[in-house]
């Protein structure tokens, strides 16, 4: 089962990062907002299953990393840090794999994304993106 758990928090892993960046350290705690795309928003269930699967002091250590990945989203450290909360949670409850495994948007296959020309932009999947001179972004 460990190599399942090192390949499910691998695709997890940006769910966790948008969910962390949308919710910061409130991930745990916050409802759904139809505003938030749907990335953050599954990230978000994981967390919070997670959480909700864990006693006392898993609860205070996967707290705990959140905050730290909250505070400082660059720091790889710190994502490593709650992602091996996860590893954790899921090494002792197999259910809890299935729950979130199921979580996950089916894949369909490889993606092949492809960009060409000045300012242009391409992925899989754009929250948001800005081309031209001197662009203006309000919240």
């Amino acid at each position: 089962m460990g190599a399942e758990i090192v390949q499910f928090v691998a695709q997890a892993g940006p769910f966790l990062t948008a969910a962390l960046g949308a919710y910061g350290a409130g991930v745990l705690t916050r409802t759904e907002s139809a505003a938030v795309e749907a990335t953050a928003n599954v990230g978000r269930h994981m967390l919070q299953a997670v959480w909700r699967r864990r006693g006392e002091e898993g609860r205070a250590a996967l707290e705990a990393a959140v905050q730290d990945a909250a505070d400082a989203p660059e720091d790889e450290d710190a994502a490593a840090a709650l992602r091996q909360q996860v590893k954790r949670a899921l090494r002792e409850d197999e259910e809890l794999l299935r729950e979130l495994a199921g979580l996950l948007p089916a894949r369909s296959g490889p993606v092949t994304v492809t960009a060409s020309g000045e300012r242009t932009i391409a992925a899989q999947a754009i929250t948001t993106a800005v081309t031209g001179d001197n662009p203006t972004i309000q919240p």
